[in-house]
């Protein structure tokens, strides 16, 4: 035998030998039934969370870049530095004025003998400042003795000035000052500078840089970048303000609204319960100024169109901490929070805390609709809570829809249990939560299949796919968990008569602050990134559709038979089929589809891929598509189609229909 023939007959022989281990390609027979809608799909199946968690909130989402502003953290010097000449008596004063202020206590006093003096703010993580771009600085201050002026100055990393303004003629009484600095030059790493000149004495507070470009042009305002992306999502609801932050790590802890409202200078800063919640991720610098408030959160829900869903704490601290709970004849402040949060948000501008909005500057209500009690706790001291919350919200305001919780898993005897008491009260919605690996979602596609129909409806809360741990602090938001939660993500669709919410969790993740990951949005000083479950869920979010309709493979639901989820929706607005296929076989998928008693508007439809052939592939800041998606077209004929699925893909496709 020559050594060609040797070497083919080697290759058939392990071609043989290996067989068994590959799987052929696939050919599906799909019939969709755009004609026999099954249920109709919320508005709000497909929202965000929102927790700040990972410096999602300070060092995030709000824009500010001074960290410390007002010098209220417990070490009031925290983020800031003296910036001091050998020998100098010029020196800093911090000045606890309680007597006078119920939440800003503190303030800065600068003293000056001569020469300058000066103090650096390190912002979060750095500031990162871009180049040619005007910011908003703004000092309260006020002139004790003498003549003292001061320069504001941007630096970069390595100290030199890229932008710099002048502030003087202070007054004897408190006032805010504001100056425009022009940059010229961009600093991933840069600092504020507060350079005093002059003999005497000035008092400061409230120290704030913001870059003008913020989204939707707000002055003092959110992080354009990432409030964009949440926008892309076109997010149907916005859960806030988390998540384990409602309850704190005791009651002390816990998120107040009211605290969160009103002028921003008193609001009253805490510490951020994720300071101290994982010892191998401690960050004793993350505290709440929620300059990110109540307001601002409802006034985001506007902007993006979507609606609010406030959380509010039941009377327990988190229950894997203190577990603390207020005693049940005490617990009328909580409820009176509750009552007067829907104030707030709905009530006229002559109510007092309608009139507290409007003069925030949003007359019009907030058309409040639904509204979360307790985050996810468990046993009978959660539903001895919930029932009294209950009564007292429906017998004042009996349209608001209650979202109760099933506690901190997915199944078990807390779960059994809060499902049993719940289903005696019927609120309107339970908040269901699971962080499980990518198989578990896989596995639980079809969860929602046998819920009762005209049952309590579901609120997937939070779920993320958590992989093998990584290196990179991306790397956990790779391939394998997107697309397992995408075939997840099918059942929620196709059981849209049980699920009228589900949100990913958490949603930001600064890279140099995190505490938990994986994470819907990356981000850092200048830059964010899109992961492959954002994808995921903006190529729900964005093909949502109106009602959910059949698609079969032999009569039977596509749940995960031969690697294949699938679920199919019409919109009725757009006159629209969608579909929303999931292969996650490594290999590629024939599919021969067939839309029942349908029309074409055109013989062409619109397809997205969401794809990658490596499970552990994920997006980077340096390398941002290695996982996104890709528009194509499909041509399609007399109601039919072929098309491949590609292998560990999520295809999306939209057929126009009469």
């Amino acid at each position: 035998m020559n050594q060609t023939k040797k070497y083919f007959t080697l290759i058939f022989i392990i071609c043989i030998l290996v067989s068994d281990d590959i799987p052929a390609q696939q050919t599906m027979q799909l019939t969709v039934q755009p004609a026999k809608p099954i249920a109709p799909i919320q508005s709000t199946l497909w929202g965000i969370f929102f927790e700040d968690i990972n410096f999602a909130a300070d060092g995030g989402l709000y824009a500010e870049l001074v960290k410390n502003r007002s010098f209220e953290f417990p070490m009031p010097m925290t983020g800031w530095k003296e910036i001091k000449e050998k020998d100098s008596r010029n020196k800093i004063l911090i000045v606890n004025n309680a007597a006078e202020a119920t939440a800003n206590l503190r303030y800065a006093s600068i003293s000056l003998h001569g020469g300058s003096y000066g103090i650096s703010n390190e912002g979060f993580r750095g500031m990162g400042i871009y180049a040619n771009a005007p910011y908003n600085f703004s000092v309260v201050a006020k002139n004790e003795t003498g003549a003292v002026k001061v320069k504001a100055q941007l630096v970069n990393a390595s100290g030199k000035i890229i932008g710099e303004t002048v502030l003087e003629n202070f007054n004897s009484d408190w006032k805010k000052y504001t100056a425009v600095i022009s940059t010229t030059d961009t600093a991933q790493k840069g600092k504020l500078n507060l350079v005093f000149e002059g003999t005497g004495t000035v008092d400061i507070d409230m120290v704030s840089l913001f870059p003008q470009n913020t989204f939707k042009n707000r002055p003092n305002g959110l992080r354009e970048d990432l409030a964009q992306k949440l926008a892309d999502l076109k997010p149907g609801f916005i859960r806030f303000p988390g998540g384990c932050i409602v309850e704190g790590r005791d009651l002390t802890n816990r998120y107040q609204w009211k605290t969160t409202v009103g002028a921003v200078a008193e609001r009253k800063l805490i510490m951020n319960r994720w300071n101290v919640e994982f010892k191998n991720k401690l960050t004793p610098d993350y505290f709440q100024s929620f300059g990110l408030g109540f307001y601002e959160y409802f006034q985001l829900a506007d902007d993006l169109g979507a609606e609010p869903l406030p959380i509010l704490n039941c009377g327990m601290a988190c229950q894997y901490n203190s577990g603390e709970v207020v005693a049940l004849d005490a617990l009328q402040p909580y409820i009176q929070d509750a009552l007067d949060l829907v104030e707030f948000a709905n009530g006229a501008v002559t109510t007092a805390w309608g009139k507290l909005r409007s003069d925030m500057g949003h007359p019009l209500p907030f058309n409040l609709k639904f509204l979360g009690v307790g985050n996810e706790q468990w046993e009978s001291q959660y539903f001895e809570r919930y029932k009294i919350f209950e009564k007292a919200i429906l017998s004042k305001y009996p349209d608001i829809k209650i979202v109760s919780g099933s506690g901190p898993s997915s199944d078990g005897a807390y779960f059994d249990m809060a499902w049993k008491e719940l289903k005696q009260l019927q609120p309107s919605l339970i908040d269901e939560h699971y962080y499980k690996p990518p198989k578990w979602f896989l596995d639980n596609a079809s969860r929602y299949d046998n819920y009762d129909r005209n049952g309590i409806k579901i609120f997937a809360g939070e779920y993320a796919a958590h992989p093998k741990e990584n290196n990179n602090a991306e790397g956990r938001n790779n391939w394998e968990s997107a697309i397992a939660e995408a075939a997840f993500m099918t059942g929620l669709e196709r059981n849209a008569a049980v699920v009228h919410m589900a949100s990913y969790a958490p949603l930001l993740a600064h890279v140099e602050a995190w505490q938990w990951r994986p994470d819907l949005i990356w981000f850092d000083n200048l830059r964010s990134v899109s992961t492959p479950n954002y994808y995921v869920q903006k190529l729900f979010s964005v093909n949502k559709g109106t009602h959910v309709i059949p698609i079969l493979n032999n009569e039977q639901l596509v749940v995960g038979k031969d690697s294949l989820y699938a679920t199919a929706a019409i919109d009725k607005n757009t006159s629209e089929v969608i579909l929303k296929l999931v292969n996650i076989s490594g290999i590629a998928m024939t599919v021969n589809l067939n839309l029942e008693k349908t029309t074409l508007q055109k013989q062409v439809a619109k397809m997205f891929v969401l794809k990658s052939a490596d499970k552990e592939a994920f997006n980077t800041f340096d390398k941002p598509g290695m996982v996104i998606p890709v528009e194509k077209q499909l041509d399609v004929k007399n109601n039919k189609m072929d098309l491949v699925l590609d292998g560990s893909s999520l295809t999306v496709i939209r057929i126009a229909v009469t």
